[in-house]
């Protein structure tokens, strides 16, 4: 995959404003270097040092002991900790109590509610003694099916605090995906909610999708149903409570279990595209670390800020950057519950205005669908109060980049552009917003401790600037995952296994000749075309930087000459009419920006592409309708809009 052609750096590149340095927690790249440099010379004495922010029962024998050839890894061994106790108690403690811990944002606008972290633990501790008092006890799994609301929050630190095992399973998937979770890690008790609403969907079936699934799941002895909606859900006498019913019945105090900080935190499943679901495993004591360091550092959290992440907490980014980095550091977080378009296209910019908020932290995704819409909704309200912005999810592109740079930071917030995964607990390669100058579309430069490398398919790392490859990391760090549920073989197998002694992201980068790492997609989304290996992310990019152009996804199929040839899905901005003219001027961006070799032999104007409910795009299904195997397009059942598929189907490209 090394041949493929760069992406072109945009110039000039944005530097830090002396606003955003003057008082940041890294205000210079010099300042930011002597701090990189030292995490790698004294690896354990700088986790040591950042090991304070947090309060330790008993500090630990050893700082790291990981050894990536053995696959074994451990961080802050024989410490003592509560991952509860540091989110919420010690905030109290200190005099914090009054401090608003969560904002929660209905789905309908005219739903808010305040809380602070005194009702935070009071609620956590009450919880705690609830499932307690259900048989739960410390090394139990308890399977979370909520929707984005204020209990998501307390049921999570409740488990934390009795040293159970959450498994927090996205609110808008079936009774089926519900089954296999929970049986692989046989979870013993399930907290759900009567119905969710999200958007204009009302009603949404969640009590009904763990009654479907529950016939199929011999482990569970209780469900806990919140009453969201108060909509009529059978209830099961000796095993379904209703959730309030059970916190008010309990005390409101309960002692944070004394957990080792290897003990298991948590358990987040991640869809492979085949075979069963991994269930990604984090340790208690390292992931809260580096959740509450990142979040510090790459958000440059000061006290008062309001900070929102837009994403769910079925996902890892609503674990690390919504739950347990922000309420580590005692933020005030946004917790939203509906959907970027509903009732309107402003809905997060009035969001913004409403609660003032100072950082937003999103997926490009979202910002595509709406820089769909054009500027005239997020003109329509006061952002004043942002000063950062960070994307999160996939490699954002530089149309967006930019149109977010311009459009919703007024040109003078920083964005912070993170690449990481469910399996690093947090973010590996980010800007720092007072010190680092961005380039739209690179994630720029490695983060405290991190030790990114470039390998060739067949091994070698590739030393210097402006090389491409694989991209894998050459040591461990504090938030990494211990293994894959049940399944230590396929936790070796998945990422060690191809470049033996260092963890394999699955992704290709290319290292500019600046040193910054642009994220070029998943090593398997590679398009060998006449010889060439193309990224489907660089196309896509080339192909977004057309003015006209919304989105765009790119897949291979067969072709007599080639071998494989393109085949683009274009979404245009709203307004914009699909012609001849178009497809043309698109196609020669691509040939200027990548060279004629990337050119689409297929271009299908689309006005939706098949997304996951967290946004990602389903290749699979564009790869069949490219080939034309329209009987096989597999399950579409938990895409967030099935019809799409349909209409890609009728629109398909001869």
């Amino acid at each position: 995959m090394n041949n493929a052609a760069a992406p072109t750096p945009p110039a000039p590149s944005y530097k830090p404003t002396d606003a955003a340095s003057v008082s940041a927690h890294v205000s210079s790249l010099s300042q930011y270097s002597a701090l990189y440099e030292e995490s790698l010379r004294d690896n354990d004495g700088f986790w040591a040092k950042q090991a304070e922010r947090l309060d330790w029962i008993k500090k630990w024998d050893k700082v790291s002991d990981c050894n990536f050839n053995e696959v074994s890894i451990r961080w802050f061994q024989g410490g003592k900790l509560n991952a509860s106790h540091n989110c919420v108690d010690r905030h109290v403690q200190n005099g914090h109590g009054d401090v608003t811990a969560i904002i929660w944002e209905g789905n309908d606008p005219a739903q808010t509610r305040k809380i602070s972290y005194r009702e935070l633990h009071e609620q956590v501790q009450r919880a705690a003694n609830a499932l307690k008092a259900s048989g739960v006890q410390k090394g139990d799994r308890v399977c979370i099916y909520l929707q984005m609301i204020p209990e998501m929050a307390v049921a999570i630190l409740a488990c934390a605090r009795i040293g159970a095992v959450h498994s927090v399973v996205f609110g808008a998937f079936s009774a089926e995906s519900l089954i296999s979770r929970i049986n692989d890690s046989s979870c013993k008790v399930i907290i759900t909610q009567d119905t969710g609403v999200r958007g204009t969907k009302q009603d949404i079936p969640m009590k009904a999708n763990v009654d479907k699934a529950i016939g199929q799941t011999p482990t569970v002895e209780k469900v806990f149903v919140v009453r969201r909606t108060g909509s009529i859900v059978e209830m099961k006498e000796g095993r379904d409570i209703v959730w309030q019913t059970a916190l008010d019945s309990t005390s409101p105090h309960c002692e944070p279990e004394a957990m080792d900080a290897e003990d298991p935190l948590f358990i987040l499943y991640t869809s492979g595209s085949t075979g069963k679901p991994k269930g990604v495993l984090h340790a208690t004591g390292g992931y809260l670390l580096y959740a509450s360091v990142t979040h510090h550092y790459v958000f440059d959290y000061k006290p008062g800020d309001v900070y929102w992440c837009t994403a769910d907490v079925g996902w890892i980014t609503g674990h690390s950057y919504l739950i347990y980095g922000p309420l580590a550091n005692r933020a005030t977080v946004v917790m939203f519950e509906g959907v970027p378009n509903f009732p309107d296209y402003g809905r997060f910019w009035q969001v913004i205005e409403k609660h003032k908020v100072n950082i937003f932290y999103t997926a490009p995704t979202a910002l595509r669908s709406l820089m769909k819409e054009g500027d005239a909704w997020p003109d329509q309200y006061n952002l004043s109060s942002l000063r950062l912005l960070g994307t999160v999810g996939e490699p954002i592109k530089s149309p967006e980049w930019t149109w977010y740079h311009k459009v919703i930071g007024k040109g003078h917030c920083p964005i912070v552009d993170t690449w990481w995964q469910t399996e690093t607990g947090g973010i590996l390669i980010t800007p720092l917003p007072g010190a680092t100058p961005t380039k739209p579309g690179s994630a720029t430069l490695p983060f405290f401790g991190i030790r990114p490398a470039v390998m060739t398919d067949q091994g070698e790392e590739l030393h210097g600037n402006d090389v491409r490859g694989c991209l894998v990391l050459s040591g461990s760090w504090p938030g990494q995952m211990r293994t894959v549920y049940g399944d230590h073989q396929r936790f070796v197998d998945t990422y060690f296994k191809r470049f033996p002694g260092k963890y394999f992201t699955g992704d290709g980068c290319w290292r500019d000749p600046d040193g910054y790492y642009w994220i070029t997609g998943r090593v398997d989304d590679i398009i060998i075309v006449s010889g060439h290996n193309i990224g489907t992310a660089e196309v896509e990019g080339a192909i977004g930087q057309h003015n006209s152009v919304a989105e765009a996804a790119v897949v291979g199929y067969p072709h007599d000459i080639k071998g494989t040839a393109i085949y683009a899905y274009v979404t245009l901005k709203t307004g914009q009419v699909a012609s001849d003219q178009i497809r043309k001027e698109i196609n020669l961006k691509v040939r200027e920006v990548l060279g004629p070799h990337a050119a689409p032999e297929k271009l299908q104007f689309a006005d939706g592409l098949p997304k996951t409910r967290s946004g990602k795009i389903m290749r699979r299904i564009l790869r069949k309708i490219a080939e034309n195997e329209l009987d096989n397009l597999g399950d579409i059942s938990t895409l967030a809009e099935p019809a799409v598929v349909e209409s890609l189907v009728s629109g398909r490209v001869n």
